[in-house]
């Protein structure tokens, strides 16, 4: 009768040696797994911060546009005080509605550039 306590060995799979096999596949298949959470992850976190950073910078950058709207603003009536009262024709806010117009002025004038900016076709093209 044959001796069934020795059978021989399965075929290793190819590029395997003997035994290590399994340690080989479970790296194969680590390797895999961290290829695509790279590819998934690495543009998800990128779009992410994008996304946090720019809601960041809008915020601030609003908070700074009021805030230099409005210094603007009491610098020119501060300008238009001290103009009143050095030609002695000063009245109870008549600075303030004189500053209000100033700057009205100046942000129409930056209006009206950037909208004629906007407008005007690139050089070398016709309409």
């Amino acid at each position: 009768m044959p001796d069934l306590s020795k059978t021989p060995d399965a075929p290793a799979p190819a590029g395997a040696s003997g035994a290590d096999w399994p340690a080989q596949a479970t790296d194969a298949i680590v390797g895999v797994v961290d290829s695509v959470k790279d590819k998934v992850t690495g543009p998800a976190t990128s779009v992410a911060r994008a996304i946090v950073y720019g809601t960041l910078a809008s915020i601030v950058g609003t908070a700074a546009l009021v805030l230099v709207l409005a210094l603007t603003l009491r610098a020119f009536d501060v300008i238009a005080q001290v103009v009143l009262d050095a030609l002695d024709i000063e009245r109870a806010g008549r600075s303030t509605w004189i500053a209000h117009l100033l700057l009205g002025l100046v942000l129409l004038a930056l209006g009206a550039w950037l909208w004629r900016k906007g407008t005007r076709p690139a050089p070398g093209r016709a309409r």
